[in-house]
């Protein structure tokens, strides 16, 4: 079973031509040229360029003639800049990641899962101190990625079958077995926050918690991430309890009652 929430029965071909096209350019981090995009996406070379060039008109690639090549365009900053100030879950997270990351002296962040496999982050705050770990806005990572991934496999298909393939393809420093994993997961369902304790990154602890839907389930997620070291007893308990209550007040404005 897959881990969306919504299953899209009659997508838009060229619109989702242009998404990945979008993407590729994204994760290529240089300009690419018409049959290159083509031959990566699979799709026919004048259908490419017909999407590029219209994707160019309207600011969200951009083409150097000379070398005939794309890159994103400025548009794409816009469209940015303009999530950040009107997403209500963007503007509603914040005052919660800045008191969180004050008060307990961590890095916090929430995140968004983008379409079934990939979280990105759309916020984050530091905690006012010399040191902290850094992570940028628009970050992006697989969806069962530590902590946050404990969270998001919580409220979808526990089927060992599923969630093993997702699960081996992660990027770990210090890599549980899977049974251990899957304890994790079942911890996360059950107590309503994940934690991971330098499995993802050596040293550094990520807590995290779910931000739930009434309709769409479980989407999004605010996280805590501090130095293992700092991050003990008494201290990683206040961080857990913290994030779940913000997630649950967050969850509440999102939340509609189903007549």
């Amino acid at each position: 079973m897959s881990m969306t929430s919504t299953e899209l029965r009659k997508p838009v071909v060229a619109v989702q031509r242009a998404v990945r096209i979008l993407r590729f350019l994204g994760a290529a981090q240089r300009p690419a040229g018409v049959n290159e995009v083509a031959r990566a996406l699979g799709i026919v070379p004048s259908t490419c360029l017909h999407i590029l060039k219209t994707l160019d008109h309207d600011g969200l690639v951009s083409e150097d003639k000379a070398a005939k090549k794309y890159q994103l365009g400025p548009t794409l900053l816009r469209f940015a800049r303009d999530m950040v100030g009107s997403n209500d879950f963007v503007r509603n997270v914040q005052t919660a990641l800045d008191r969180i990351a004050q008060a307990h002296q961590v890095t916090t962040v929430a995140v968004w899962r983008e379409g079934t496999d990939r979280i990105i982050v759309v916020a984050k705050a530091h905690a006012p101190t010399n040191f902290s770990i850094h992570v940028n806005i628009g970050s992006r990572f697989p969806a069962l990625t530590s902590a946050i991934g404990h969270c998001f496999a919580a409220t979808g298909d526990m089927d060992p079958a599923y969630l093993r393939q997702p699960f081996e393809e992660l990027n770990w420093q210090n890599t549980p077995d899977f049974t251990t994993w899957l304890d994790d997961v079942a911890y996360a369902r059950e107590n309503g926050y994940a934690i991971d304790a330098g499995h993802h990154i050596g040293g550094v602890t990520v807590v995290a918690a779910p931000v739930r839907e009434a309709i769409a389930g479980t989407n999004r997620a605010i996280a805590g991430l501090g130095l293992s070291e700092q991050l003990k007893g008494g201290a990683l308990a206040s961080l857990a309890a913290d994030l779940k209550q913000s997630a649950d007040t967050l969850s509440e404005l999102y939340t509609e009652d189903i007549v």
